[in-house]
């Protein structure tokens, strides 16, 4: 696994701008004494002053500017909710960009075309672009919707709008390992939207958008912005709660036999009232032959083994409007069919 945590390792720019400040002053405090040693008169007076005052200068600067910086880290600024267009506004010229949501209102359609523009204009930058929302399949996206069943909010529906772009988004841009999307099985409890060092952070509060609430605004260096930042780690490495796109995807099914194997293939997959539903894209296998497929969320597992089953007419509703809701509209009949333990 790629682990990309390296901004807070090192000197900040500011702790470096500290550095060849005051080693500026000084090489011109230096300069003037020496010029003071070796002139007389007034101007040895005027340059040996001036050195030592430089010298002072150089010294307090380096001194007290990092204690304004950590005054400065521990400044927070409550904004009343999250403004879209400001943080869009700031996506194409960072260097790096990190949210972790349940879904983002981002992708909504009033700024999508906008974000992904300037999530495009941040990688070809060479910024490193990671985006953690919740699994729409998972126990807490239902709950998330029930607490905001009175404004009529579908969560699954919104994060799995979501990922559809996002998936578009990729096959756009092609293979590019500073661009990463995961999605999470777990209780969300805070809202993230970095940009660079700077971030905004809110709670998820019963029955209201997260997006319609104060939002604050930290320095990830910060004890605030380091416990987020932990938070996002924690659910970012973890293999059983996240899994990648690509993943949330595609599904790895081989067909075939006891004794051979017949294809291999990227399958796109649904999940519905834990059954599992494959689209063989207008290719319907002989229902004689078992599939086998890792399950999703058990990475490096060995791959279980199922029968095909053609689904009910009952079934096949709900799990083509799934399929729709998950990849978008299909241009012909889809070839579904249950993936069944043996």
């Amino acid at each position: 696994m790629r682990r990309t945590g390296g901004w807070r390792s090192g000197r900040t720019p500011r702790q470096r701008r500290a550095f060849v400040v005051g080693g500026g002053l000084l090489a011109a405090a230096v300069i003037m004494l020496l010029s003071a040693w070796r002139s007389g008169g007034f101007l040895s007076d005027l340059l040996l002053n001036l050195g030592a005052s430089v010298v002072l200068a150089a010294i307090s600067y380096v001194i007290f500017d990092p204690l304004f910086e950590e005054s400065r880290k521990a400044r927070v600024q409550e904004h009343l909710s999250f403004d879209q267009e400001a943080f869009v506004a700031r996506l194409g010229r960072c260097r790096r960009v990190r949210v972790l949501d349940t879904w983002t209102i981002l992708l909504d359609d009033q700024h999508r075309r906008a974000t992904l523009d300037a999530i495009e204009a941040a990688l070809r930058n060479g910024a490193e672009v990671q985006l953690l929302l919740l699994d729409p399949d998972c126990t807490a996206a239902q709950q998330r919707s029930e607490e905001l069943e009175r404004q009529g909010v579908d969560v699954p529906g919104h994060i799995r709008a979501n990922l559809r772009h996002l998936m578009a988004l990729r096959k756009k841009i092609g293979e590019n390992e500073r661009f990463e999307v995961r999605v999470y099985d777990a209780s969300p409890s805070i809202q993230l939207y970095q940009w660079d060092g700077r971030s905004l952070i809110s709670f998820f509060p019963v029955g209201k958008l997260s997006f319609n609430v104060p939002q604050l605004e930290v320095d990830m260096g910060s004890p605030l912005g380091g416990f987020v930042h932990a938070r996002f780690e924690e659910l970012w490495d973890h293999d059983q709660a996240t899994v990648p796109l690509e993943r949330y995807d595609r599904l790895a099914v081989t067909l075939g036999t006891e004794n051979s194997d017949y294809l291999r293939a990227e399958m796109a997959y649904v999940e519905v009232d834990g059954e599992h539903y494959i689209d063989c894209e207008r290719s319907r296998p002989n229902l004689s032959l078992t599939a086998r497929a890792p399950l999703p969320r058990t990475p490096g597992s060995t791959p279980r083994v199922f029968a095909l089953i053609e689904p009910t007419a009952e079934e096949r509703d709900p799990v083509a409007r799934r399929f729709d809701e998950k990849y978008g509209p299909a241009r012909g009949e889809r070839a579904i069919l249950r993936l069944t333990p043996r």
